[in-house]
């Protein structure tokens, strides 16, 4: 492959876009790979387009590895199948749905469960089909309420989804691990720093579940680490080790303080502390967040009354898994209006059951428990307040947040926080999907065999905005040599005898096989291309230049910036030699 800059459809930006926040936003509009369309929705330019063919070869090639087999669905689908599984109301807002003329229901897929499914169906019928693995690479399609980032989160993206149809548990867990591996593989590829992490399953249903995260300060995703025994979790994923239940009798009753202003943990600690002789810390009170959960399709709304200990915030992600496919929000000053039982800011857990409202607690909370909470009165808190005898919860849910320090639920070692982006999730999805399509296969003896399935998906475009996040410097882009868009960046810096030399080791590289770029542009300046080629981030950049007179040319690493002059007789020997050693 040969492209020559003079004909090639690309302009680079001096200045990074209005809208962009993370750097691989910046760089790849910056650097005319993509450009947006509308929110969340992006065009592939000629270069973007042949980084992402690479990053979707790389995921083909590793599948086919294997033993996965590749099909394709329509992105179109009508509403039934969705449906038969419940995700029609389960997915809410996501769904971009439509109608056709004749007012049947559709969506765009954002993931192909059901079709994988009852194509399964349709064409296997004995146990010796099995097992087996399909896989399609294709655009899904999301609602995003807040795409951002560029192509990270966006409402359409290119995804590698696969499917693994296994006729028992102990076949769905060799599937499982064979994805694993092949995931492993797959972003060892790509050049991509990840991180294997215990999972949440979400809408998606099933068992085992673990993420791929890619390490980065501008991940939305939060995961924990510990250094002692290799946990690693998704924040949502983590599970608090709770303490030993307490014993009852012997502690002091419950009373009733008066706590004038005093709506913020903060205050109440420092008022009951100097005014009424306690010695607590925010840890000590228990904070009661009303929220209002909406069932999907039925529109039922129920009012949960959650309990953390003071000096933790819920973590609203935590509490959205904990409660799938329920969708919580925030009570606000109207729903107060319609529950004076709750009082605003002084809300304690003795009234909930009476009022007939669910109540959940951190697992922290447990039997014998004493704390300072709301009386339910206005300007009034109640101290030793004890779980088990004041109060007993309906059950308990993981929703506050997840601190560096906290003990590993798996060691007891502290663990630390850090950021990353999701790449990979993996799921062992179970009979959800077969038991909704009836997908039996035929054993041995004549009876049905319910398949078992997993879920495995890569999100590719958003595998290019990873890399461009982990692999870039301050001057640009730098991609790892089995994405870059080509192997060389020649820059013939200008006059017409550097720019033929250029021209004329491009052509020699091209024949070698090599995937090579040449800035043969007339009337552009030597420092316009030499920031357009940092800019692009080719991995081997070749300077035809002022040396040219004396018969050398300019080598440059990308990555390492290491420069060496060079005989221009021995250019392409040194050039293809570099390329193939990285």
């Amino acid at each position: 492959m040969l492209l020559r800059m003079s004909s090639l459809f690309l302009r680079t930006l001096r200045d990074d876009p209005a809208d962009a926040e993370v750097p691989s936003h910046k760089l790849l509009v910056r650097a005319g790979y993509v450009r947006r369309v509308a929110p969340g929705i992006y065009s592939w330019l000629p270069l973007g387009k042949l980084v992402l063919e690479n990053v979707t070869r790389v995921v083909r090639e590793e599948m086919n590895r294997m033993g996965g087999q590749e099909v394709l669905f329509p992105a179109l689908l009508p509403r039934e199948y969705y449906e038969a599984t419940g995700r029609w109301t389960e997915y809410g807002d996501t769904l971009f749905r439509l109608r056709d003329r004749k007012g049947a229901d559709y969506l765009l897929g954002p993931t192909h469960e059901e079709l994988f499914t009852d194509m399964v169906k349709g064409e296997y019928s004995s146990y010796k089909d099995y097992p087996v693995t399909l896989y399609q690479i294709q655009n899904k399609y999301r609602d995003e309420a807040r795409p951002r980032a560029g192509i990270l989160r966006g409402r359409e993206f290119l995804m590698k989804d696969s499917y693994s149809f296994d006729l028992d548990d102990d076949g769905l867990k060799r599937s499982y691990e064979a994805h694993r591996e092949t995931y492993i593989r797959t972003f060892d590829r790509l050049g991509i720093s990840y991180k294997i992490v215990f999972a949440t399953s979400g809408a998606m249903g099933g068992s085992a579940s673990e993420e791929f995260l890619a390490p980065t300060p501008t991940g939305e995703d939060t995961f924990v680490s510990c250094h002692s025994c290799g946990y690693a979790a998704n924040a949502e994923a983590v599970t608090t080790t709770a303490p030993a239940a307490r014993e009852l009798d012997g502690l002091a009753e419950q009373r009733v303080l008066d706590t004038p202003g005093t709506p913020t943990i903060e205050s109440l600690v420092s008022y009951v502390n100097e005014h009424h002789g306690l010695s607590v810390t925010a840890a000590d009170t228990l904070k009661n967040v009303v929220v209002k959960v909406t069932t999907p399709g039925s529109g039922k709304v129920e009012t949960l009354v959650i309990g953390v200990p003071g000096d933790r915030e819920v973590d609203f992600k935590r509490l959205e898994a904990a409660l799938a496919p329920g969708e919580p929000a925030i009570f606000e000053a109207e729903d107060f209006a319609k529950h004076p039982g709750l009082v605003r800011g002084y809300i304690g857990p003795q009234v909930l059951r009476d009022l007939g409202i669910r109540y959940l607690v951190d697992p922290r909370v447990v039997a014998g428990t004493s704390w300072v909470t709301g009386a339910n009165q206005p300007g009034k808190h109640a101290a030793d307040v004890v779980a088990g005898r004041d109060f007993v919860p309906d059950g308990t849910i993981e929703a506050a947040e997840v601190r560096a320090g906290d003990p590993c639920p798996r060691c007891g070692s502290t663990l630390s926080i850090d950021r990353g982006i999701e790449i990979g999730h993996i799921f062992q999805l179970g009979r959800k999907y077969a038991d909704a399509a009836g997908l039996d296969a035929l054993g041995p003896d004549g009876k049905p065999i319910r398949i078992t399935m997993g879920s495995y998906g890569i999100g590719v475009s958003r595998a290019v905005a990873v890399i461009a996040e982990q692999a870039h410097d301050s001057l640009g882009l730098v991609w790892p040599r089995e994405v870059a868009p080509a192997d060389v960046h020649i820059v013939g810096t200008g006059k017409e005898r550097q720019v033929e030399a250029a021209l004329e080791l491009a052509v020699e590289l091209e024949s070698r096989g090599l995937r090579v770029l040449v800035d043969d542009r007339p009337q552009v300046s030597p420092g316009v291309k030499f920031k357009d080629a940092e800019l692009l981030g080719l991995p081997t950049i070749v300077v035809v230049g002022r040396g040219l007179s004396q018969g050398v040319v300019e080598l440059r690493d990308r990555v390492s910036g290491e420069r060496s002059e060079i005989p221009l007789a021995e250019a392409a020997d040194r050039v293809a030699a570099a390329c193939a050693a990285s």
